[in-house]
């Protein structure tokens, strides 16, 4: 056998595992009005009972519950022995709370799925998403008792457990409602591992069980009898492979009592069904749940966070650029909207569509430094391509600091018709129209459109002003109405 397939297939089998002892549920509905039991299954309301008989503040818990119904928490991450969301209090980022919980050992699984083999209802059970009262209270107990539950938060309230823990384990229960698999995965082990387990438990249990069978329906030998007693062997089934040439020995063959599919069958090409259309796109792409703050973290919540957003953002512009393709056309090549650039162009894009805003804030200047610090730059510097960028994109960054020789053409026709609509006349010079002495000046793209810039008379500090335009009369217009 190949080495390097055994271990890939290793590899692979190791990656089910971990994907199937973590499982992430999307933020529940909020459930407007619902004064009544919050968890509607008896495991759920047995989870409950763990985290109040052991909770120190009752109003804690009503306010944890209220967060819980009002929707306050994030995305559930379940894995063996933990539970973790964020949850949204009074502060702007919300808080990270998680529940501890023992997991079990392998000599407490092996009685466990011992007792579910024994009993087929339960196992039904379990995949009708019920838990079995038996099942959860035999040998190995599933459900948490009082100060089983350890629970953990970012906030600085040290109760035990804070508002924002409760409210994690309220709606935990509503998870342990729609699917019992959830508690036995914060026991350590996951829905597919478990069911392959007992899968194969029952076959070792069937196979035990037909040979038991079969000794105890196959009669003693007696020893008076002869030769002649012994059960006779399979007889070769008639048909051509049992018939010899003379000359030729037959190969005997046994009658199959089951009948198979060959493999040259079963892998064979047949026509299949064509595959669904793809769905359409959002309108508008998803906004990432915020992070929390939190003590010596590696990187920056808020620059995650807006990577994450930046990411969403140029996913939902590819595949909305991507036309659906036509039948039997196969898939068409897409080019990206976003055209791979250098760290310098993408950190000036990043920044530019962080605050789509001319304004500048106490943000835009903090990220403005940082991206100077981190280029080499002035703070002015990031300033001017930030108004570059947001002018023209690429393009516009590219006019800030190079200049080219325009072939004859538009921009030579461009000064005619900046006289002809009695407008000032600019000098040229490069891709460059100028006019020192109003400090205003238009240069000329290779995309054809014209940038407005503008600068303090006799200073030479040019700064992009205003959206470009593909007429000149235009973009001088606007730009000498400001």
């Amino acid at each position: 056998m190949n080495p390097r397939r055994t271990s890939g297939r290793a590899a692979a089998a190791d990656r089910l595992a971990r994907a199937d002892r973590s499982r992430t549920f999307p933020p529940l509905p909020v459930r407007p009005g619902a004064r009544g039991l919050f968890a509607e299954s008896w495991w759920g309301s047995a989870w409950l009972d763990a985290l109040e008989t052991t909770a120190l503040d009752s109003a804690r818990l009503a306010r944890g519950r209220t967060y819980a119904r009002d929707g306050h928490v994030d995305t559930i991450n379940v894995t063996p022995g933990r539970i973790v969301a964020t949850v949204r209090g009074s502060r702007p980022r919300p808080y990270s709370a998680d529940i501890r919980l023992r997991t079990l050992s392998d000599q407490e699984w092996d009685g466990l799925l011992d007792a579910i083999a024994a009993e087929p209802d339960q196992l039904t059970a379990l995949l009708a998403k019920k838990l079995p009262r038996a099942l959860a209270g035999g040998e190995t107990p599933l459900l948490p008792g009082p100060g089983d539950l350890v629970p953990r938060c970012s906030c600085p309230d040290h109760g035990r457990p804070c508002k924002h823990a409760a409210a994690l384990c309220f709606q935990v229960a509503r998870l342990l409602d729609a699917d019992p698999f959830v508690l036995l995965l914060m026991r350590g082990r996951g829905e597919r591992e478990l069911l392959d387990d007992l899968s194969r438990r029952n076959a070792a249990r069937t196979a035990h069980e037909a040979r038991a069978h079969s000794v105890a329906a196959t009669p003693p030998t007696r020893h008076d009898q002869g030769p002649e007693a012994r059960p006779a062997t399979p007889t070769a089934a008639p048909g051509p492979a049992a018939e010899a040439a003379p000359g030729e020995h037959a190969a005997p063959r046994t009658t199959s009592t089951s009948h198979g599919v060959l493999a040259r069958v079963a892998l064979a090409d047949r026509p299949r069904p064509p595959l669904p259309p793809p769905l359409p796109a959002p309108p508008q792409p998803g906004r990432p749940p915020a992070l929390p703050d939190g003590d010596d973290l590696p990187f920056d919540p808020a620059a995650l966070e807006f990577l994450a957003a930046d990411a969403a953002a140029r996913a939902h512009a590819c595949v909305t650029a991507a036309a659906p393709p036509s039948p039997g056309s196969g898939c068409p090549a897409v080019h990206s909207p976003f055209p791979s650039l250098p760290p310098w162009e993408d950190a000036v894009r990043l920044t530019a569509t962080a605050h789509p805003t001319a304004g500048l804030t106490s943000t835009t200047r903090a990220l403005y430094r940082d991206l100077a610090a981190a280029t080499g730059r002035t703070t002015t510097d990031v300033a001017r391509a930030v108004a570059a960028w947001r002018q023209g994109g690429p393009e516009g960054l590219a006019l800030l600091d190079t200049t080219w020789n325009p072939p004859a053409g538009d921009f030579d026709r461009a000064r005619s018709a900046l006289l002809a609509a009695d407008l000032p006349s600019l000098r040229p010079r490069h891709n460059h129209l100028t006019d020192p002495e109003r400090g205003i000046q238009l240069r000329f793209g290779h995309d054809h459109r014209w940038y407005p810039y503008e600068s303090e008379p006799g200073t030479e500090d040019w700064w992009p002003t205003g959206p470009a335009d593909p007429d000149p009369v235009g973009a001088l217009s606007a730009l000498l109405a400001r």
